[in-house]
Parts: C-alpha cells; structure tokens; sequence
C-alpha cells in the first residue's frame, strides 16, 4: 500500500490533472521503488537530502536500468517533491539541482509509401479471398483498421476503444479521447470511412454491431478488440505483403503516418497535433525527415546551388 505522502501526490494528480488510472499507476511503482529504498537506509522521504537522491538514482543505473527508464523515474521524483514543497510538507525541493541520464532519441523504423501501399491492397486482397462470412467480417475489420491507423496517425487503444458512434460517412473527422483524458479532433480520408462503412454493414448483417459501444466489439472484458488480437492480424497481413513482420507494428503505422505527413510538407506542430502529442520535443524525433527535405530544398532550389 502506497505511504500518506504518496498517496496525497497521486489524489492530487487525480483531481487536479485528471490523470489516467495507468499514469497514476505508473507513478505509484516508480514512488514506491524510492520510498523502498528510503525505508531500507532509514530515512525520512521528508528529510531526504540531495545526495540521497543521487544515490539513489546511481543505483538504478548500476542495476543495469536503462537511462529512459531512470530519466522517468527522476521526473516521477521531480513531481512528486515538488508537489511536497508546494503543499508545505517540505521548505525544500532537494531534485532542482540533479540532471537526468543523457537520452538518445531513437528514430522508429519507417515504412514507406510502397510499403503502405502494399499493405493496403494486401488487405483489400484478403477481403475477397475470404470463403466464408466469419472470414470476410474478419478480413473488412481489418482492413478499416490498417486504413484508420495510416489515415489518422491513432494510437492502437485509442483506434480499438473508438465508440460505435464515432465515425459515419458524413463526417469528415472524429473526436478522439486519448491520453489524460484529453479531446483531440483527427481528420479522416474518404478512403478510411468507406472501409469503416464496409466493416459495419458486414458486423450489423451478422448482429455482431448491435447494442455494442465499440466500433470494433469482442467478447472480452474490455468490450472491445484486444491489441494483442489486432497486433497478430497485423504480423500476419505484414507477411502476406512481403513487409517483415517486426517491423510493422500498431505503432508502426502512427510512425508512418507522421513521417509522410512531414515528408509531404506538413508542419511540425500541425503533426504534433494530430499525434496528440502534449509537448512538441516528443514529435521532434521526426525531424530527421525536415532536416532531409531542408536539404533537398538546398540542393534542389538555391540559386547559387551548381547543378551541373
């Protein structure tokens, strides 16, 4: 059980912030990692100076934690001592003055443009090589997924928990819930909400649709289709298209989607968005796309540039 002090923090991240239920989770383990280690060196987590903290934090790194897992961890403590000294509970915030592990930004694998293409006709494919109707519902599920994931740029439980009533063939976009809680408008191809129509007359033909909140019902718990269902189906479309399966991923598509966009010309902040992105440093990992089109653009159009 968590100790007052956290709790009081994840009560307030609840309350004031509206946190999602796996963020405060997520907060809780990496506090009661810290506090564990307090209570082992009999100190008081409202006393704790400075140099408890940075050996704390060494230790993560000698445990072999990678430096990601121990910059979030330091930004949990961040947080959390700031929300002490702001609170009263402490005159001092002793985490001001530590520096985090230096994080490379890793850019994803990429598909490229033929690569989707021939996902989404691999897909279409599987439609019509469908001998029964289980098989043909199946084969339309996903390809409105693959079509909504590459139209949208969704994260895979944001695409799987959409409502039944998100997405008709009058509206061009849909409202999306995605992480904190937060409401995010995503525009959406025709392409995308023709595949969806599709899928949902085959699932209201079989009563599969019907009385269902989710636009892509299972019989689970949650309601809606598990992402390690869909991330199968997904491996398995990625082979019949010649595409290696570990390199497409649910996440793989939101890549994808971004990279195009930015390739195409869109702007950094119209992308970040539509990711649903709360700070632009995280979509920044894209920029090795703008700094590939800056060149190009040098090459290609500078006055000065000899082309020979």
């Amino acid at each position: 059980m968590a100790s007052r002090p956290v709790r009081a923090f994840l009560a307030m991240l609840s309350a004031e912030r509206g946190a999602a239920a796996n963020t405060i989770a997520g907060y809780e383990r990496d506090l009661e990692d810290f506090m564990s280690a307090l209570a082992a060196g009999k100190l008081d987590p409202l006393r704790v100076d400075v140099a408890a903290i940075r050996a704390y934090l060494q230790s993560l790194s000698e445990a072999g934690l990678a430096p990601a897992t121990i910059a979030r961890r330091l930004s949990a403590l961040r947080q959390f001592h700031g929300f002490l000294y702001t609170e009263g509970h402490r005159g001092d915030d002793p985490t001001v003055t530590l520096q985090g592990p230096r994080k490379t930004m890793r850019v994803p694998h990429v598909l490229t443009l033929e690569d989707v293409d021939r996902l989404l006709k691999t897909a279409e494919a599987g439609i019509a090589e469908a001998r029964t109707p289980a098989a043909r519902r199946a084969a339309l599920r996903l390809a409105a997924q693959v079509e909504l994931l590459y139209a949208t740029g969704l994260r895979v439980s944001e695409l799987l928990a959409l409502p039944a009533a998100s997405i008709n063939a009058k509206r061009d976009h849909l409202v999306v819930r995605g992480k904190g809680n937060k409401e995010r408008i995503v525009l959406l191809t025709e392409a995308a909400r023709n595949a969806v129509s599709r899928y949902r007359a085959a699932l209201n033909e079989s009563k599969g649709g019907e009385n269902s909140r989710f636009l892509f019902p299972a019989d689970g718990e949650a309601g809606h289709l598990a992402r390690q269902v869909f991330a199968r189906d997904l491996k398995r479309l990625a082979g019949r298209a010649g595409i290696a399966a570990e390199s497409l991923t649910p996440h793989g598509m939101r890549h994808a989607f971004a990279t195009h966009l930015l390739q195409n010309g869109a702007d950094l902040r119209i992308v970040q968005q539509l990711l649903g992105h709360a700070d632009i440093a995280t979509t920044q990992i894209y920029t090795h796309v703008l700094d590939e089109r800056a060149r190009s653009m040098v090459r290609d159009l500078h006055p000065l540039n000899d082309k020979g």
